[in-house]
Order: structure tokens, then C-alpha cells, then sequence
């Protein structure tokens, strides 16, 4: 979150089981977020709970869709492709020219 909003996002967080997520109001679903036209969406979460996300992901009007290292599953990308979902597997802070060590835990 912090690299996106250092690269000048806007970042909505969601987590269905925190209300705050970096002091930024967390939402339960992405279909709790305040717009659909969302630029990237960029998931850190298991490839089954990941699954679980893309009918939701489709549903926005998404730019990117970023697979983070250890969020992929060969059918995640699958099920992504299918949706027609403009997947990329790889760090997203890294594609904004930034280092994952610049944003310890």
C-alpha cells in the first residue's frame, strides 16, 4: 500500500476483517469500494483466496490486474484469463520502480 501511495495512487485497502489498514478506511469486499473503475488491483493473498476475488475483479472496470510472487497458481492465471482479466504476474512495487525493502512490515 505505502509503495502505491508513495507512486501517487489513490489506495483503497480491502480486508474483511480490519476496519483501518494502514490508517486508511478498510473496505470488506471490492464491491464496498467507493468507485468500479479502478487502475490496479494488486493481490498479496493466497491463491485460493485470490480465487475467490476474481468474479469481483471482473466486475471492475480494472486496468491491471497484478499477481504478486505467491499469489499465483497456474489455475488462478487460468480463471483470470478466462475472465478476460489484463493479468500480470510479477512485484508491482518493483514495477513502480521501487524496492519491496523500502517498505518493511
Amino acid at each position: 500500500m505505502r509503495a502505491h501511495q508513495q507512486a501517487g495512487y489513490e489506495v483503497y485497502p480491502v480486508n474483511p476483517k480490519a476496519d483501518k489498514v494502514e490508517g486508511l478506511t478498510a473496505f470488506a469486499s471490492l464491491v464496498d469500494l467507493p468507485t468500479q473503475d479502478v487502475d490496479r488491483v494488486s493481490l498479496y493473498l493466497p491463491p485460493s483466496v485470490g480465487m475467490q476475488m476474481l468474479d469481483e475483479i471482473a466486475n471492475l472496470n480494472v486496468q491491471e490486474v497484478w499477481l504478486n510472487p505467491g499469489s499465483e497458481s497456474p489455475e488462478l492465471l487460468a480463471h483470470a484469463q478466462a475472465l478476460g482479466l489484463p493479468v500480470t504476474q510479477g512485484c508491482s512495487i518493483v514495477d513502480l520502480g521501487l524496492s519491496p525493502t523500502q517498505f518493511p512490515a
